[in-house]
């Protein structure tokens, strides 16, 4: 299996902090010298290995906040 490069080129946030230092974060990555993407997933307090995880081209980051900015709007009591 080929090893799999990735460079973290901005931090924007955590949304949670799990066991052990581990931590779900929405960073923008290049993976393997691509264009970077919209990336979600769990991270090694050390950023040396991370779980599975979900990434979005900039239109896909789009759409998920207009679906989910109606989703939360219809529910703000939760």
């Amino acid at each position: 299996m080929p090893d799999i490069t990735y460079d973290i080129l901005k931090h924007y946030g955590v949304l949670e902090e799990g066991k052990g230092g581990w931590r779900k974060e929405v960073n923008l990555v290049s993976w393997n010298g691509r264009n970077p993407k919209f990336d979600i997933r769990d991270w090694a307090p050390d950023h040396q290995k991370m779980g599975k995880g979900i990434t979005l081209t900039q239109e896909e980051a789009r759409k998920l906040v207009h679906l989910l900015s109606g989703s939360l709007a219809v529910n703000q009591e939760d």
